[in-house]
């Protein structure tokens, strides 16, 4: 779910096109799709069996995550943090563990990144700003002259500050609705074509059931942030988001 999440923060970032779309398309096949189907249809021992139909069924979004590291050439927080869920996933399936391991790891990632969240407002480099308030996304040096100028960089930084707690509510919420989907689905244990059925079934609603609510409070802070924007400076929204001609005249 992770990295569905990581790629649709990218989508925001970037103009729409085809090319956007089908990367969409194959971030939601790889992480979510062919997974289930493989969990949910292939883990009898007639098919894959219960061990292979794991390892094969995680290995989708790791190749994806590696994928997307070697197609950028630099570490990814959320590829890198996705890859790490998925291969704890296995391990505590191939392992055997308690199925409860699986949502503590569920709701602790996201729990993490909260509160990562919170905790760099008192850095140099607020992860906001890489979220939401940089060069992909709006025209951070025209808004920042503007704001130096009129003397309301203070209250931009308090707009700064306020999409942080947007933002991390948006991880808590996903840490919530990940532990309570994955303790009500999950109820089998590891080595069981039963478990191999649920794990699946739950990835396939992770999307609907956590992604989605998780993107509409992250969707809320950037409507927050733009609004904050427009009142400081007096650009229309045209004029503080990045778009074709701005690249161009950068």
């Amino acid at each position: 779910m992770l990295l569905t999440y990581k790629v649709y923060l990218q989508n925001k970032k970037m103009p729409k096109n085809q090319g956007t779309n089908d990367n969409l398309l194959l971030n939601i096949a790889c992480n979510i799709i062919i997974p289930t189907l493989i969990l949910i249809n292939l883990s009898d021992d007639n098919y894959l069996g219960i061990r292979f139909a794991i390892v094969t069924a995680l290995a989708f979004p790791v190749f994806y995550g590696l994928k997307d590291f070697i197609k950028i050439k630099k570490l990814n927080i959320f590829s890198a943090i996705g890859v790490a869920s998925i291969i704890l996933t296995g391990g505590i399936s191939l392992l055997e563990l308690n199925p409860i391991y699986i949502a503590i790891k569920e709701a602790a990632i996201p729990a993490v990144l909260g509160l990562a969240t919170l905790l760099s407002l008192k850095t140099k480099f607020p992860l906001v700003k890489t979220f939401l308030f940089n060069e992909k996304i709006m025209q951070v040096s025209k808004i920042s002259n503007i704001v130096e100028i009129n003397g309301s960089k203070a209250k931009l930084e308090a707009y700064l500050a306020n999409s942080s707690w947007i933002v991390a509510l948006s991880f808590f919420v996903s840490s919530l609705l990940n532990y309570v989907l994955a303790v009500t689905i999950i109820t089998s244990q590891p080595g069981t074509i039963e478990f191999n059925e649920q794990l699946g079934k739950m990835t396939a609603l992770s999307f609907p059931v956590i992604a989605v609510p998780a993107m509409l409070v992250l969707m809320g802070a950037l409507i927050y942030l733009f609004r904050g924007i427009k009142k400081l400076t007096g650009l229309k929204l045209e004029e503080i988001i990045k778009n074709k001609d701005s690249h161009q005249e950068g």
